[in-house]
């Protein structure tokens, strides 16, 4: 009998070492959880921002997501400011940033890119009533309100417009809807936004030969291919399924995820 209870009490202890095996091995799976950790403003919408309820949301929030979902990834945030992006990212702070990052040949040199998943461009904005502006040549002469030092003020320079300088986007809208100057030159993607937030606005959209920018997910030259390729690979898929051009429309109205 003492025997039997012997027996039994040692295949009672390797039951249990086996048990606590399993359990660690479990943890060790979990533990090995992949973490695509991203890069953001949190302050810059409708990209990446806060909604009245405080949860970090966004265009490019919902990109990230989507594509760290498809590939396999856990999405983990960490919000910075602006100026300090890239060093964050260069101090390994964070895997990638998703901040409109535009693909340019000086970031290039430096870093790597994902594929593109924003495309925009310039375009002409004034009010929908304005038959003498139909393309970026008609501006000549006419009154527009842009930034002195933003790419579009030099824009509307080169195409002869009269410039009525502006702080900023919004300020440019009001002075086309009351009429005080024709028109402005302005990064697409803005416009669509106001145009969601603003659906009774009297203005229209003229498209024109400006160049096209790239936004993608930026890496440091030292980052494992494996990632990129795993991140490439995602947004083939949910460019092909239809799921980019249904974030984009949410947010814009219309896919800017293809050129």
């Amino acid at each position: 009998m003492k025997k039997f209870l012997w027996v039994l009490a040692a295949m009672l202890f390797v039951l249990a070492a086996c048990g606590q095996n399993n359990d660690s091995k479990k943890g060790s799976s979990a533990d090995k959880e992949k973490v695509l950790t991203v890069g953001t403003e949190g302050t810059y919408a409708p990209f990446t921002y806060h909604d009245k309820s405080g949860n970090l949301t966004g265009y490019d929030v919902d990109v990230v997501k989507a594509v760290a979902k498809e590939a396999g990834y856990k999405a983990k945030f960490v919000e910075t400011q602006w100026d300090s992006m890239f060093s964050g990212l260069n101090a390994g702070r964070f895997t990638t940033v998703a901040n409109q990052v535009g693909i340019n040949d000086e970031r290039k040199a430096k870093y790597k890119f994902s594929e593109p998943y924003t495309y925009t461009s310039a375009v002409l904005v004034t009010r929908k009533e304005n038959n003498d502006i139909k393309s970026f040549d008609d501006v000549k002469g006419k009154k527009l309100a842009q930034t002195l030092t933003s790419n579009y003020g030099k824009l509307a320079k080169d195409h002869g417009a009269q410039i009525t300088q502006v702080e900023g986007f919004n300020q440019s809208m009001e002075l086309i809807q009351s009429n005080r100057v024709e028109g402005t030159f302005n990064e697409k993607l803005s416009v669509l936004d106001y145009l969601k937030q603003k659906k009774s606005a009297d203005v229209k959209i003229i498209e024109g030969d400006a160049e096209k920018s790239e936004s993608a997910f930026v890496f440091t030259k030292k980052t494992d291919q494996s990632v990129i390729d795993d991140v490439n690979k995602a947004l083939k898929t949910l460019k092909d399924n239809g799921e980019l051009a249904k974030i984009s429309k949410k947010w814009f109205g219309e896919d800017v995820s293809k050129p």
